[in-house]
This record gives structure tokens, sequence and C-alpha cells, in this order.
């Protein structure tokens, strides 16, 4: 059994007119019919352009955000409609590491509150004390633990996201959904911050959704990747196969433009005409054919649904074909 299954989950977001009233027209579709899949202590990549609604995919699968239809479940049990003492006691097993190390951070409270918050919200003490705890965290993550009483100003970037990751995993839960964790932050802090999550992953086991746009850190730390493209998923593979053999063009495309070491090699670059599609008025069939290089009159009225080419290789296109990017 899964840790973690999602069925056909969409969350719309409706639209208002400018006096901020809400309107009768279409919703803004974020996320659009996406299933996945995670185990215990496996990370699974979300990657795609901006406006794709990964970020929006994490928030819903915590249910920071309901969704408008499909179902979320976590350990067998459906936890797509709970509310009240059930939704609590699910957030002591799943937990999330924003994308803004300071905005997720309350300016007015010293870290040591910011990361005793879970254990005062759920009622528990641990053994030796709350501070104790906390402090116990703030050495693990690599921060002082004299700086206990420290407000999120006087830290660098790379602090407040470790201060972020020590209030995720205090409470030991089982699912960590990472916003974008690196993405503020300098090329040589992200590296520490992205060894840090995979020695917290080997030593309690935990599973990790890792959204980001660097596609080079989500083949480090991902086991399995998806790519989604304006609320769908396009393709779904080991991170292996997904970056050397990808099927769909749009990870194709994807895949052409990551930097290699070697500049002056000839490389055969996909560039896609056009802009994303508005997510409120999506084109008809398979989303991506206004931009596609093969897309044909059968992608504008057949939506392409996910298929199982190879074993865990899912791919939503109707004339996938394999391409070798490295």
């Amino acid at each position: 059994m899964s840790l973690l299954a999602v069925t056909d989950l969409k969350k719309y977001f409706p639209t208002y007119n400018q006096k901020l009233v809400r309107s009768e027209g279409a919703p803004i579709k974020a996320v659009d019919g996406i299933s996945l899949t995670l185990d215990a202590g496996e990370t699974l990549g979300i990657v795609g352009e901006s406006g794709c609604g990964k970020s929006t995919a994490g928030r819903t699968i915590l249910r920071l955000l309901e969704p408008t239809a499909g179902t979320i479940e976590f350990e067998g049990k459906d936890v797509t409609r709970i509310q009240g003492e059930e939704l609590r006691a699910l957030r002591r097993q799943v937990q999330m590491v924003f994308q803004d190390p300071y905005g997720s951070l309350n300016p007015r409270h010293p870290i040591g509150a910011i990361i005793a918050a879970p254990f005062e919200i759920q009622g528990i003490k641990p053994p030796g004390g709350v501070k104790k705890a906390v402090q116990d965290l703030m050495e693990r993550v690599g921060l002082n633990p004299e700086h206990y009483n420290r407000y999120p100003h006087e830290f660098s970037g790379g602090q407040r996201q470790r201060i972020g990751v020590a209030r995720a995993v205090a409470l030991k839960p089982k699912l960590v959904v990472c916003d974008e964790p690196v993405s503020a932050l300098d090329v040589s802090i992200q590296a520490q911050v992205v060894n840090l999550l995979e020695d917290l992953q080997d030593e309690q086991n935990l599973a990790y959704v890792f959204i980001a746009h660097d596609l080079s850190v989500v083949r480090h730390i991902s086991d399995r990747v998806m790519v989604m493209y304006l609320g769908k998923t396009m393709e779904v593979a080991d991170r292996n196969t997904l970056y050397e053999r990808p099927m769909h063009p749009y990870t194709q495309a994807l895949m052409s433009a990551v930097p290699v070491p070697e500049p002056r090699r000839n490389r055969d670059r996909i560039l896609l005409s056009g802009d994303l599609p508005s997510p409120q008025n999506p084109p008809s069939g398979c989303v991506f054919r206004t931009r596609c290089p093969i897309a044909t009159e059968r992608c504008a009225v057949e939506v392409p649904l996910p298929v199982e080419l190879e074993p865990r290789h899912f791919v939503a296109c109707h004339y996938p074909a394999v391409r070798e990017v490295l």
C-alpha cells in the first residue's frame, strides 16, 4: 500500500470582476485531474514551467487548499474531506517546506517559538521539554542552539530555510511537501539544504514531494519525476529514464534546455513557440497541442490519457517517441 495516493485531483479557482464580485465565467483550472502515488521514504519530483500548477498541487495534497474534485488517500485513508480533529491529526503526519524562507516565518516571533509551534499546537510534550527539543532540532539542521531567542531577520536566507526545515520535521512526519525550497538560495547554499533534506530522509524515512524549476536539483534528489503542463500530467517515470529517454514532446523540450558542461557541443534544442495558454481557457484536446511540434487534428479533439508504455513510465501523448537527450 502506498503512503500517498492521489486520484484525478482537481483544483479550480473562481474568477472575479473588477468589483471583486464572483463572476459566472469559466474557473481557473490550476490543477486539472492529476494522479500520483508515493511510497514511504520515496521522493517524487514535480517539474514544469511557471503557471503549470505545481505549487497548487502540493498545497492541495496537504489540504492547505480545498480540492475541487478527486481523492487524496494517506496510508489508505481518504482524507479529501476530513475536518476538525481529524485534519489536525493529519498535520502531524504531513508537513510543508515553503519557497520563501523569510515570508514563511513570523518576523515578530523568535525562531525558538517558531520551531516550537508544532509542539504547542498539537499539545505534545517531548522528553526533556520543548526548549530542549527545539535546540536539538536547531543543532540537527546546522543552526547554533544558542540563537534560540534570535529573530528571523537576524539570519541569512539559507539559515532561514533551515529553520523552516526544522519546523517541518519537528513532529517526525511521514510526508513533507517541499515547494521550491532552494529556488531563493545561492547555488552553494542550495547544495547544503538539499543534502540536509536527504540526510533527514535517511534518518526518519521521510517521503518527499519535491517541487522545483531546477531540473538538475530534481534529478539529484528524486526517485521518480512527474512533468506537469497547464494543470495536467504529461509524463511520469523514474529519474534516469525520464532524463535520458523522455517520450513526451514537452518533456523532451524541457530536457533539451538543461545547461550542459560543454556549451560548444552541438545539441538538438527544441524551441517551443508561443506562450503558455491561460488556465481559464485551456486548449481543447491536448493542452500542449498549441505549442507542440508534432500536433495533429486528433490532438485538438481527443484528450490523451496517461498510458504505461514501460514499467512505471506513464506518458499522456497520442504520439510518444523515445528521444535520446544525454
